[in-house]
């Protein structure tokens, strides 16, 4: 069965200055255009709705408005009742009434309308990629050539709950600091807003020169006027522009080999990364996915741009025959381990129990790194907290030490 996209275009016809806009199925870009000039236009603009920017690459869920877990009900629900022998449409109807994520019952609403126009499902899917990832669709297009849609669909919903599981765990380890941190930043805002001055009057009182590093925070104190809004604006600015740009392919170049290489986060990113893989071309190994085909949908599922390079050269690799493990262990993304398990997986004719194998061990990888880095953090965050705010502390108290060791040297002299 060919693998159809979905092309939206911009065209004219012969001696009409009108411009036609319309989307259409092709399996190329090539054949789209070739559609467009069988209608008697010619062409302009021919763009994938399923290419446009990054959104292939930005991975499980299309552009992440759809939960994992609630992907992973839904896979779940729909293989049961699919299995059951409820007509397809009567099941989507189920499942859009059931769901409580307002993005994937819109979504679903688009399915069931393509299903009734006569579209496959997979085909419906593909027209909704903010919701569906074409990892999901290449499954259950396979599903319903050979026959085992429920199959495929239940190892969809395995697959999506492992995933969110994943996401759950290293979500665990992340938002412990984030949220300490943050705390942390607006005690010492409040600290040198409010505080501050207190002493400073008190200190006016007292007299004599105030120490260095009371000096500093008085100095802070008095232009956080200017420093709390500049510092609103460059927050707010910073995530406008991250959230416009973050999947752009400037931005993606040198954020996602940086994600790679962070001092405690960089093996925790690339073991998820390899477990991400491995799980991913395992699964569509076993739905009987070509395997050229696979590792198309495997580097969009990547996230990552490193990654996703270097699976072009494993693609160029198997292109010519050549095998999977030789560019794996030249990418300087995947660990030996990976590309020594992949080639005795060749070797043996194995290799979907190996990457199994590869995912199974590196999930638990990251499980266990996930609760080194909770253990590791707390402490390290507490020694932070307690050197800023300490220090803080200690310079707003050096001008009253000061002050007792002036009074105790007079009262001896």
């Amino acid at each position: 069965m060919p693998v159809l996209e979905r092309f939206s275009y911009r065209a004219v016809a012969p001696g009409d200055e009108a411009v036609v806009k319309g989307t259409m199925d092709a399996a190329n870009e090539a054949a789209a255009v070739g559609k467009i000039h069988a209608q008697g236009l010619i062409p302009l603009e021919v763009r994938s709705l399923a290419r446009t920017g990054l959104r292939r690459e930005v991975s499980l869920t299309g552009s992440g408005r759809v939960k994992v877990k609630a992907l992973a009900l839904m896979t779940r629900q729909m293989a049961a009742l699919t299995e059951a022998g409820l007509p397809l449409l009567r099941t989507l109807e189920i499942l859009t009434e059931q769901t409580d994520d307002k993005a994937l019952r819109a979504a679903l609403v688009g399915v069931v309308a393509d299903v009734e126009s006569g579209a496959s499902l997979s085909l419906a899917f593909s027209r909704q990629p903010k919701a569906f990832a074409p990892l999901m669709v290449s499954l259950v297009r396979v599903g319903e050539a050979g026959g085992f849609l429920a199959e495929s669909l239940t190892s969809i919903a395995r697959f999506y709950k492992s995933e969110a599981e994943l996401r759950d765990k290293v979500r665990a380890a992340t938002t412990y600091p984030a949220v300490v941190l943050v705390v942390a930043l607006l005690a010492v805002l409040g600290m040198v807003t409010f505080i501050v001055p207190v002493f400073e009057k008190m200190f006016a009182n007292l007299g004599g020169q105030l120490p260095v590093p009371t000096q500093i925070l008085v100095t802070i104190s008095h232009n956080m006027v200017w420093i709390l809004p500049l510092l609103a604006v460059v927050l707010i600015g910073g995530a406008v522009w991250w959230t416009r740009s973050r999947n752009t392919p400037r931005v993606r170049a040198v954020v996602d080999p940086w994600k790679l290489r962070l001092p405690i986060f960089g093996s925790l990113n690339t073991k998820i990364a390899v477990a991400r893989f491995a799980r991913n071309l395992s699964m569509m190994l076993q739905a009987g996915v070509p395997l050229m085909q696979a590792l198309d949908t495997v580097g969009e599922a990547a996230n990552n741009v490193k990654i996703v390079a270097a699976l072009e050269k494993v693609k160029e690799s198997v292109r010519q025959g050549k095998s999977l493990a030789a560019p794996l262990a030249a990418a300087g993304v995947f660990p030996p381990m990976v590309s020594q398990m992949v080639s005795v997986g060749e070797e043996s004719g194995t290799l979907t129990e190996m990457l199994d194998s590869i995912a199974t061990f590196y999930e638990a990888e990251v499980a266990s790194a996930t609760e080194q880095l909770t253990a590791v953090i707390e402490p390290v965050l507490i020694v932070i907290l307690g050197v800023v705010i300490g220090g803080m502390v200690i310079s707003l108290y050096l001008p009253v030490f000061n002050l007792y060791a002036q009074l105790n040297h007079s009262a001896g002299a």
